[in-house]
């Protein structure tokens, strides 16, 4: 599998690929100051071979990853999780999707293509999670949660059950979401109040 992007997430990427055994065929990046990461020469333009196996897309910002997603012409690899992710047989996990170590998911989740469950999250049972979203370390879905496109659910957060958070929002580190958040609102405290708006 190719890991796009040599950055922080690509190290991480890196060790949920070793932990099951899936080699490391190149890394790709923008930056073409970067010449070198984790032992592979850096490759600024894939050639058509390299494009035809598949990739993931270690970028941990949901809108730089949603723009490299648009423009990638390669195969976008199946979703991988770190060996010690807990995962229900009964999820359905899409396309380019990664969990990190130690993260839990339970019955009845799906999670749409893209998103990002980070080390240590619990997404629990009937999850529904849009494309782009991330769950940072730590943070807590309960019941029947779901997040639309491009939300980020800040480290250690907890979200009860039931509540619908809307597209492209962010949900800031610790905060305790009891109602349903609208789109492109930025939310902090327990509970959770919103403080301002993203531009869409």
């Amino acid at each position: 599998m190719n890991i796009y992007g040599a950055s922080g997430h690509g190290k991480v990427v890196f060790d949920i690929l070793k932990s099951r055994n899936i080699q490391v065929e190149s890394i790709f990046d923008d930056n073409v100051k970067l010449e070198e990461f984790l032992g592979f020469k850096v490759t600024h333009a894939p050639h058509e071979e390299q494009l035809k196996t598949p990739s993931i897309l270690a970028i941990g910002n949901n809108v730089i990853r949603k723009q490299v997603a648009r423009r990638f012409t390669g195969v976008i690899g199946e979703a991988i999780s770190h060996s010690s992710a807990i995962i229900s047989d009964d999820i359905k996990l899409e396309a380019g999707t990664i969990i990190m170590p130690g993260a839990i998911i339970n019955a009845g989740s799906k999670i749409a293509k893209h998103c990002i469950i980070n080390s240590g999250a619990i997404v629990e049972h009937d999850v529904f999670l849009e494309d782009f979203v991330h769950i940072a370390p730590n943070a807590v879905l309960t019941g029947n949660v779901s997040v639309a496109e491009g939300t980020q659910i800040g480290a250690g957060a907890t979200v009860i059950p039931g509540v619908k958070i809307g597209k492209w929002a962010s949900i800031g580190a610790g905060a305790v979401i009891i109602e349903d958040i609208p789109n492109f609102a930025v939310v902090v405290g327990n509970p959770g109040k919103i403080i301002k708006y993203l531009n869409e």
